[in-house]
């Protein structure tokens, strides 16, 4: 299942200069998702991370795996902002930064279900660049109900 970046807006909340995914490659529901991520020199964090010497913030990628993570979540459980829902990255475990992350860069984003229980879900989390890993994480989203 494809999805282009007008599909994913229906699934994630977040908006420019937050939206960290542009385009799902692959989604099967309940399991997994590879999305990518096009990083480029116009993004406004490379003003000051670091000025001569571009590098997106760890951080960031980690943010860019929750966010797909939270679009295989829900369209998992058939649910999307719009009805009041959010995904909350509420941890992360066994991070772990293997070479940065530049303008031009390409970022895959895969992610795995470990577990799902009562709206919390664990996730076996890699981003790779040209198939090197450029960061490998577990993390852990929360589904919520909001006001």
């Amino acid at each position: 299942m494809v999805m282009d970046i007008n599909q994913i807006r229906e699934y994630l909340p977040h908006r420019y200069p937050f939206l960290l995914v542009d385009r799902v490659l692959e989604l099967d529901l309940g399991e997994r998702i590879v999305a990518y991520k096009n990083v480029s020199i116009n993004e406004p964090f490379f003003n000051g991370h670091f000025p001569h010497h571009p590098i997106m913030p760890g951080v960031l990628v980690v943010e860019a795996l929750a966010q797909a993570c939270g679009i295989l979540g829900f369209k998992t459980v058939d649910k999307r902002p719009a009805d009041g829902y959010v995904y909350y990255l509420v941890g992360s475990d066994n991070v772990r930064f293997k070479r940065p992350v530049m303008p031009g860069d390409q970022l895959r984003l895969e992610a795995n279900v470990m577990r799902e229980k009562r709206g919390i879900w664990k996730f076996d989390c890699k981003a790779t660049i040209d198939g090197e890993i450029a960061c490998a994480a577990e993390i852990i989203c929360a589904e919520r109900k909001v006001a």
